[in-house]
Parts: C-alpha cells; sequence; structure tokens
C-alpha cells in the first residue's frame, strides 16, 4: 500500500469517488455542511495551500482516503476519512491518520480538529488511540451527540 497525496485530474476523480461512496454509507446527509458543492470543488476545498488531500492506494485500487483544510492560521480540519469496507481493520485508517498528522505539522499546522457523530464508533477509539481528546463544539452539526476533537500536532503518539 502506498499513501499519497492527491495531486492529478485522475486521483481528484478518486478521491471524489471515495467521498460519493462514504456519502452513501451515512444515516444522515451532509448537506449542512453543502456537500454537493464541496464534491464539485475539491482542489479548492482540499488543494494547497490552505489543504491537503491524500489517497490509499494498493496498485491501481483507491482503498481509503482523508483531507484536512485550514480552519485558522495554525489550526487545520480534518476531514473525510473513510476506508472501502473490504480494507477496513488493517491499519489503512491509522496509517491515513498518522500520515496526514504528520503533513499537517510539516506544513505549519500546530492543531487538528474533527467532528464525529456516535454512530462511528471505531473511529472514535481510532482518534482517541491516536491522542484526540474532546473538546467544546466549534461550529453547529445537527446531528445528536456529534462530538468535537483535537489534538496538538507536537505531542501526537503516531508514529508512522
Amino acid at each position: 500500500m502506498i499513501i499519497k497525496e492527491v495531486c492529478t485530474p485522475g486521483e481528484w476523480q478518486l478521491f471524489r469517488e471515495l467521498l460519493e461512496e462514504y456519502a452513501s454509507t451515512l444515516d444522515f446527509s451532509l448537506e449542512f455542511q453543502n456537500f454537493s458543492t464541496e464534491i464539485t470543488n475539491l482542489s479548492c476545498m482540499y488543494g494547497r495551500p490552505y489543504g491537503v488531500a491524500i489517497l490509499a492506494l494498493e496498485n491501481t485500487a483507491a482503498l481509503g482516503c482523508v483531507a484536512y483544510r485550514q480552519r485558522a492560521p495554525k489550526t487545520c480540519e480534518m476531514k473525510r476519512l473513510f476506508v472501502r469496507p473490504a480494507y477496513r481493520q488493517q491499519g489503512v485508517a491509522r496509517q491515513l491518520i498518522s500520515r496526514m498528522m504528520t503533513i499537517a505539522k510539516n506544513d505549519g499546522y500546530n492543531v487538528m480538529r474533527l467532528d464525529t457523530v456516535p454512530s462511528m464508533t471505531a473511529a472514535i477509539h481510532l482518534y482517541l488511540s491516536l491522542g484526540f481528546h474532546d473538546i467544546p463544539a466549534y461550529y453547529s452539526n445537527p446531528v445528536f451527540g456529534a462530538r468535537f476533537m483535537e489534538i496538538t500536532l507536537n505531542h501526537q503518539k503516531h508514529d508512522g
């Protein structure tokens, strides 16, 4: 498996396909985050200099993805972590998050935030194991029980 930054039109298309698949698995709509607009402007939302998207690939198959975007000068928000069901429980998500945290730190960010929902129990356990902790809401998420988390990137528990 390789993890690479999304750069080419073909890679942006793979990223879009993964996000559409991700959205189709949820039991709520992402339109409160303007998802339909987001997926038509991915390189603007998650491209440099204010964001990064990465893919986990094996040969030509896309296994999963994650991205970040800037929220404030030294704070970024991790978005759209998704691993296709056939590749779950194999460490793909952990590797994606670890790489994303390293990229964000190298890009000058001190803090990474995220939001998640109660039904994503495996993701919540993973975030906690990597050193994320709960924080007050930093935007309005209408999903009941939404959790907001962050990590100080100088103190992350990952190594890889």
